[in-house]
C-alpha cells in the first residue's frame, strides 16, 4: 500500500549545536545548525548564530534557544547511493513494495537519505513489472528513481548475473525498460561494444536517462565511443571489466581520463585495494568520485545464504560470493562504514569524502538544489559522526530516523 504521509516533511524547528558541521565551502566549527520545517535554516559558529537576531535559532528573550547538544561530533550531509540492490535481507529485484521499503529502512538506518533502486539481470517482463513497483516508491518520494544494471552487458565480465539472461542492448528493448519506469528510470548500466551498444547510449541520453558503461569487455577505443555518444558514468570502476594494461589501457583509462564521466567506487576493503582507490581519486579528482555500496541482500545482516535475482549467494565473514563459482557477489556495504573506511583506512580528507557520498552522486542526480550539502533552503538530510567517524543519528527531511543519544 502507498503512503504519501511516510515521506513528508517535520514540521517544526530543531537546534543541533556545537558539532562540526561539513558544508561546501568548508567546516563550521563548533556550529549552530537550525532545521525549520523539514530544511536546513541556516549553519553558522554557535556564538555568532547565538547574537544574530535573523537567525531562526536565535533567542528571543535573550536566554539560550533549546537545542541538542552534539559537541565532539561531526555534522555531514545524507548518503546519497546510486547503485544499491538490496539490504535486511532482501531485495529490489523482488518485486514487492514490503521488500524494497526493508531494503530502504535497512540503508537509511545507516545514513543513506537518498537512493536509486538497482536491479539484476532478469528476463524483460520480469524487470518491467519490477519497475513498476519501484516506480510506484519513487513517485511517493522513497526512492530516487531506478537503475537497471544488466541485463545488456557483456558475458565475459557478467559477475553475479545469470549468463543465460544476458542479451544484446537492442535500442528497442532499451526502451522497453525506459518506459516501464514510468519516468522513474534513471540509469542504466550497459556494455557499448555489444550489438546496439552505442545507439542505445544514445537513446538513453536523449531520455534524459543516465548512460552507465559497466560489466564491459570494451576496449579504450569503444569507451571514448561511448562517451562520444552519451555516457556518462562508470558502474563500480575496475570490477567487472578488463584490467588497466600499458598496451591495452581498456575501459579503466577512457573513463578516468575522461571529466564527463562518474566514477563509482565500491570502498569496503573487497572490491578495490586501497592503493588503486587513492590512485583513482587523484587522478579523477573530487567532483567526480561516487561513493557506492552496491549492496546486495546482506547489507545490515549477518552471514549466510541469500538470493541475488536468481541466483545464490553466501556471505561469509562479510564477503559476498556466488555459490556456483564463486564470484564476488556485490557487496554488504553501508555507506557509512564506507565513510569510515575512507577517513581512517584510506586516510582522504573528510571533505573528499563527504563530496564522494553525498554531493557528487547528488548532482548527477540532478539534485544538488535539494540534497548533497548542508546549505540554507535544502532538505534537512543530515548524519551525525562521533569522532571516530562512527554512526550516531541520522535525520531525513526534518524527522529523525536515527536520533543522537536515543
Amino acid at each position: 500500500m502507498r503512503d504519501s504521509m511516510r515521506d513528508a516533511p517535520r514540521q517544526g524547528r530543531t537546534v543541533l549545536t556545537g558539532a562540526r558541521v561539513v558544508q561546501p565551502a568548508g567546516t563550521v566549527e563548533d556550529a549552530r545548525l537550525t532545521v525549520e520545517d523539514g530544511r536546513v535554516a541556516s549553519v553558522a559558529p554557535r556564538d555568532a548564530a547565538a547574537g544574530r537576531r535573523d537567525d531562526p535559532a536565535a533567542p528571543r528573550d535573550g536566554g539560550e534557544p533549546a537545542g541538542t547538544d552534539l559537541r565532539g561530533h561531526w555534522i555531514v550531509p545524507g548518503f546519497v547511493d546510486i547503485h544499491v540492490h538490496g539490504g535486511g535481507g532482501a531485495s529490489f529485484s523482488g518485486g514487492t513494495h514490503e521488500q524494497a521499503r526493508t531494503v530502504i529502512d535497512t540503508h537509511r538506518g545507516h545514513g543513506t537519505t537518498t537512493m536509486l533502486a538497482s536491479t539484476v539481470t532478469g528476463d524483460l517482463d520480469d524487470l518491467a513489472r519490477q519497475a513498476g513497483v519501484l516506480a510506484e516508491l519513487a513517485e511517493d518520494g522513497e526512492l530516487a528513481g531506478i537503475h537497471f544494471e544488466g541485463p545488456f552487458i557483456s558475458p565475459h565480465r557478467c559477475g553475479a548475473h545469470q549468463p543465460s539472461l544476458l542479451r544484446d542492448p537492442e535500442p528497442a528493448d532499451v526502451r522497453k525498460l525506459v518506459e516501464a519506469g514510468r519516468g522513474q528510470t534513471r540509469m542504466l548500466t550497459l556494455a557499448p561494444e555489444l550489438p546496439g551498444g552505442l545507439d542505445s547510449v544514445r537513446l538513453l541520453a536523449d531520455s534524459g536517462v543516465l548512460a552507465a558503461v559497466g560489466h564491459t569487455d570494451s576496449s579504450y577505443d569503444a569507451v571514448r565511443d561511448a562517451i562520444e555518444a552519451g555516457a556518462t558514468v562508470a558502474t563500480h570502476l575496475f570490477n567487472a571489466m578488463p584490467v588497466l594494461a600499458h598496451r591495452a589501457p581498456g575501459p579503466v583509462a577512457a573513463l578516468l581520463e575522461d571529466e564527463r564521466i562518474t566514477v563509482e567506487l565500491i570502498d569496503d576493503g573487497v572490491h578495490l585495494h586501497p592503493a588503486v582507490l587513492r590512485l583513482a581519486f587523484r587522478h579523477a579528482g573530487r567532483g567526480r568520485i561516487a561513493f557506492i555500496t552496491d549492496a546486495m541482500g546482506a547489507a545490515g545482516m549477518g552471514d549466510g545464504r541469500y538470493p541475488l535475482g536468481p541466483l545464490e549467494v553466501d556471505v561469509r565473514d562479510g564477503v559476498a560470493r556466488l555459490v556456483d563459482g564463486g564470484s564476488i557477489a556485490g557487496s554488504t556495504l553501508t555507506l557509512d562504514t564506507a565513510f569510515r573506511r575512507a577517513a581512517t583506512v584510506d586516510g582522504l580528507p573528510v571533505a573528499d569524502v563527504v563530496d564522494a557520498l553525498s554531493a557528487t552522486p547528488a548532482r548527477l542526480l540532478g539534485a544538488y538544489d535539494r540534497i548533497g550539502s548542508l546549505e540554507p533552503g535544502k532538505d534537512a538530510d543530515l548524519v551525525v559522526l562521533d569522532d571516530d567517524f562512527a554512526l550516531a543519528g541520522v535525520m531525513r527531511k526534518g524527522a529523525w530516523i536515527i536520533e543522537p543519544g536515543g
